[in-house]
């Protein structure tokens, strides 16, 4: 255990990985209060992304996780989703498809909106993105209220594609995400 303030231990960290990349994941995260706007505490893992050592050992923990061959593509939703996808689609010698905000691809799209914790949005995936039936393993940094995630899963199979898993480096377990997601059980590196 961690030692904090006073000699009180913080719990280990815990995530669907093991307690080990757990507490990687949370080494290094650094928080940004009032980002996007006040009151929001932003959850910065940009640290994570720049120890190369760290993020191949997160990238294979989740390769390992959904096991070779259990997916055939992998899509990453914008931005810091495609970090991770194209790390993980180039481990597991697959492709890799972006998600991404409303007008940022050139071809026929699927759209759906969403609502933020912050906000609201929309995502768009190519109509041709995935071949019919194929296994795709979607992609993000973080789940918070489930939002990005189920527009992002309900495009996937708009275009065709079938969802193989859901994984996330960070889960905020305080605003519910997961519940909504109760079809498709997300795996989270870290569970805060």
């Amino acid at each position: 255990m961690a030692e904090v303030d006073a000699g009180v231990t913080a719990p280990p960290a815990r995530g669907d990985g093991g307690p080990e990349v757990a507490a990687l994941v949370a080494s290094r995260i650094v928080d940004v209060p009032d980002f996007p706007q006040p009151g929001i505490v932003f959850k910065d893992l940009t640290p994570l992304f720049a120890d190369g050592d760290a993020f191949r050992e997160i990238i294979d923990a989740t390769v390992a996780h959904y096991g070779a061959g259990s997916f055939d593509v992998v899509a990453g939703i914008e931005a810091r989703g495609f970090v991770m996808a194209a790390a993980l689609a180039y481990a597991a010698g697959v492709g890799v498809v972006p998600v991404r905000k409303a007008g940022k691809l050139p071809r026929a799209t699927h759209t759906a909106q969403y609502a933020l914790e912050y906000g609201s949005a929309a995502l768009q995936v190519h109509t041709d993105a995935f071949v019919p039936g194929q296994r795709v393993l979607v992609v993000d940094d973080v789940l918070a209220t489930g939002g990005t995630a189920e527009a992002t899963l309900g495009l996937v199979e708009r275009a065709g594609g079938v969802v193989a898993g859901l994984t996330v480096l960070l889960e905020l377990e305080f605003l519910g995400g997961r519940a909504r997601l109760a079809a498709h059980e997300p795996h989270a590196l870290l569970r805060v």
